[in-house]
């Protein structure tokens, strides 16, 4: 028997664990999606700028799945995420492409996410000048694939919509970068996750943490963060709150303290020195009495 495709190249995404709701403050995003899902012979794309979120979305619907939170007709169903370098190329001579459209015809109940779709788009197959896309077309058509597409809003319209066959059977839905607010509930509900995955805690009251996110989804504001970086929240200030952990990690600490959250603050790379130097008496006034307490002292680094 061949082996299966998605099994070999595909993370089946509802048999992952989750600790909490990966689409976190997404609730009508979600909802868009599924409504799409619903829709015959209609598949969907999430676009939107890198780092906001747009995988998240699709674990949350593997997430609500585990759950059987989801419309009976969608029951049962599973999510399988295929990275776009594993669909280029050829498998003992067979397009690799071709093998998931013959699988997903032969499965039911099968949902496909490939990220960065736009990569399909003029792809060519052995040297040849086929379109890797179009090789999903008469599947699409007919309903029989299903199929989740994420790309960023200037790829989309430089690539996805030259192929207007293809544009017609997937739906857009624009994810747009969460508010401070919503980004501060995101790094709330995250930290449990992050703390399974690492084994550290964050061991402070929930008004605590709290203002530490605060601090961090402030400090992270798009016009402090390195340009070239091109992240947008949550991602951007989630990469924060994991330097928090891994400065634990390397303090073989079993907690994190603020004296990881300091040294996170300090050396993070995603803003700007001069906004690091601007931060940290912030810091030291926000955290006066945590930081007392363990005493620590905020030390402002030199001007480059």
């Amino acid at each position: 028997m061949m082996e299966s495709f998605l099994d070999k190249y595909g993370e089946d995404l509802t048999a992952e664990k989750y600790v909490t709701n990966p689409a976190i403050a997404r609730d009508k995003e979600l909802k868009e999606l599924v409504m799409v899902l619903l829709t015959p012979e209609k598949s969907a794309c999430l676009v939107g700028k890198p780092g906001i979120g747009k995988t998240a979305i699709v674990e949350g619907l593997a997430y609500h799945m585990q759950m059987n939170d989801m419309p009976k007709a969608l029951m049962g169903y599973k999510v399988y995420k295929v990275s776009t370098p594993a669909l280029l190329g050829t498998t003992d001579g067979e397009n690799k492409v071709m093998q998931l459209v013959n699988e997903m015809k032969e499965r039911e109940k099968i949902i496909v996410f490939i990220d960065e779709i736009h990569m399909l788009m003029g792809a060519s197959v052995a040297n040849g000048p086929m379109d890797l896309a179009n090789m999903f077309k008469e599947g699409l058509g007919r309903g029989t694939v299903k199929l989740i597409g994420a790309t960023t809003v200037d790829e989309y319209e430089r690539y996805v919509l030259r192929d207007k066959a293809f544009v017609r059977r997937f739906q857009r839905i624009d994810i747009s970068e969460p508010t401070q607010e919503m980004c501060v509930q995101i790094l709330m509900r995250t930290v449990p996750k992050i703390e399974y995955q690492t084994g550290v805690k964050l061991n402070y009251t929930d008004f605590i943490k709290e203002n530490i996110m605060k601090f961090i989804v402030n400090m992270t504001s798009e016009y402090k963060r390195v340009y070239e970086i091109s992240s947008r929240y949550p991602d951007i200030a989630l990469t924060v709150l994991r330097q928090c952990f891994s400065q634990a990690l390397f303090d073989n600490s079993a907690e994190v303290k603020f004296k990881h959250i300091y040294e996170a603050v300090k050396a993070t790379k995603v803003v700007y020195p001069d906004v690091i130097r601007k931060e940290l008496p912030i810091f030291a006034e926000t955290f006066k009495d945590e930081l007392q307490a363990e005493g620590i002292a905020v030390e402002i680094p030199p001007e480059e």
